[in-house]
């Protein structure tokens, strides 16, 4: 992989895109958070499908994962 050419290739997409979750989730890449907590950095459908998981699971809601697999195979 040439190293310059693909530097070029992320640039081109990057200057093409409108999409400011795209340009946000990039410029989080490089900028560093110092002590930041990932839970900030999730988007809200992710905050809301882990706190349904956990309320699912303390409410014993659960599938055994070898059942599971069994099943879909």
């Amino acid at each position: 992989m040439n190293i310059q050419a693909e530097k070029l290739r992320i640039m081109k997409m990057i200057l093409e895109t409108d999409n400011p979750t795209i340009l946000e989730s990039i410029k989080n890449l490089f900028v560093k958070q110092p002590n930041s907590d990932f839970w900030t950095t999730l988007q809200e459908n992710e905050k809301e499908d882990i706190l349904k998981g956990i309320e699912e699971l303390e409410k014993g809601e659960v599938v055994n994962y070898d059942d599971f697999i069994a099943r879909h195979r």
